[in-house]
């Protein structure tokens, strides 16, 4: 798809698509995302911070104006859209991580959100779940009809929240009749933000708590288990599935095989040798190297920046280093038993070609379902055409584990038989 705005600045357009992308769930409308993309100056991480707030102010306190006149629809609405707002405020500042704009819009996220489910959906419920010395924070949406239902386990990647995977799966699972529990890990932003963790590889070390814990959950204690892992999260779910034999069913949305792969293809050196110059404790021209591809491009420019605080390293190279660590290789992908589903964007800009390379090293049930963008989907996990993906995504999985809603648990049996007359 060719960019409608920021035709210079790839980093930009996707980011701008991947908010549009939540008109589908309810997380912004489309005006407001053309008109204030509209105002941006390319390029620049304060312009984009400046109109996004403001635009994020305006909807939140037109929210609270409602609520105040007990139009909860209109204020649910609001905040549910103000929260994707500020959440894109503080985006692409992390590269100056105590720049105090990061931690207002982020706090302010979680408030519009929580505002918003609190209001008029009890079914939708932060939790805390027990991990190691702190907690690990999300959401339990409980399935639309009830009963003994399957759960699926969802959080995102590299850069996004669990607030966000409410338009990134979570809203369209319990709507087909799901429990999804919705889960910030560490490097994440709940994590990140409120204690300090940072990523790490062993992600089958955060699955399994969140399991043990809702095996004690009245709601899901005997449920199957879905787990979904958005972006980067594609390879962390995978990863946990290897080692993980509770996980009933893996989507991976878009499929990652190897994150260092991302780091050495830039690095003019055999593999090995690239991997020397990156661990290395003193490596000047390649550091120079780094901070230049970083001036070119926006894309690298970002990425870095905020890999260097979700992983919690001092350097550029050291962020580049430590995605070496992030791998399905020497036969991980091999010991994924559960059946599996691999998404893959035709025009991805991130993980080009990873779908493929872990689905070329799977040996359990699996399936590789390709995006293109002649259907408008072929964007990095499919932004922008949420509907359309997640139609085919929780069809899959309502096959893989014979899950189908009744029309009388979907409460269609009316509209069904005033057809029929």
């Amino acid at each position: 798809m060719q960019p409608i705005l920021f035709a210079d600045d790839p980093q930009f357009w996707y980011e701008t698509q991947r908010i549009l992308g939540h008109t589908a769930y309810g997380g912004a409308d489309t005006g407001e995302v053309l008109s204030t993309a509209a105002r941006i100056v390319s390029g620049d991480y304060d312009s984009w911070h400046d109109e996004w707030l403001a635009t994020a102010d305006r909807v939140s306190a037109e929210a609270e104006r409602a609520f105040e006149r007990n139009h909860l629809i209109s204020a649910r609405d609001g905040m549910l859209r103000a929260s994707t707002y500020y959440r894109s405020a503080e985006f692409f500042l992390h590269g100056r991580p105590d720049d105090p704009r990061v931690a207002y819009s982020y706090h302010r996220q979680v408030e519009c959100f929580q505002r918003a489910v609190a209001l008029l959906d009890p079914q939708i419920a932060p939790v805390e779940i027990p991990f190691e010395n702190t907690t690990l924070r999300g959401y339990f949406y409980k399935a639309a009809g009830g009963g003994a239902v399957p759960t699926i386990l969802m959080h995102n990647g590299f850069d996004g929240s669990a607030e966000e995977m409410h338009f990134f799966g979570a809203a369209a699972a319990q709507e087909r009749g799901y429990n999804v529990i919705s889960f910030d890990g560490p490097g994440q932003p709940a994590a990140r933000h409120r204690d300090g963790l940072v990523f790490r590889p062993d992600w089958e070390r955060i699955v399994t708590p969140v399991i043990d814990w809702l095996q004690t959950q009245p709601e899901t204690a005997d449920s199957r288990v879905a787990l979904f892992g958005a972006s980067m999260g594609g390879y962390l779910a995978a990863r946990a599935a290897a080692f993980e034999p509770r996980v009933d069913a893996l989507i991976a949305m878009d499929g990652v095989y190897d994150l260092g792969e991302i780091s050495l293809a830039h690095i003019p050196a055999p593999p090995d040798e690239a991997k020397w110059m990156l661990w290395a404790d003193s490596m000047p021209e390649l550091d120079a190297a780094i901070e230049a591809a970083m001036a070119a491009d926006a894309t690298t420019r970002w990425g870095v920046t905020h890999g260097m605080w979700a992983m919690g390293v001092d350097t550029p190279r050291q962020f580049l280093a430590s995605y070496l660590d992030y791998t399905l290789a020497s036969g991980i992908a091999e010991q994924i038993r559960c059946p599996t589903l691999i998404c893959e964007g035709e025009e991805d800009g991130f993980f080009a070609g990873q779908p493929q390379e872990i689905y070329d090293h799977l040996t359990c049930p699996k399936q590789l379902l390709h995006f293109s963008a002649n259907e408008g989907a072929g964007a990095h996990c499919q932004s922008g055409a949420q509907r359309l993906a997640f139609a085919r995504i929780f069809d899959w999985l309502d096959e893989t584990f014979d899950h189908q809603l009744s029309l009388h648990e979907l409460g269609l049996e009316a509209l069904v038989s005033g057809a029929a007359r």
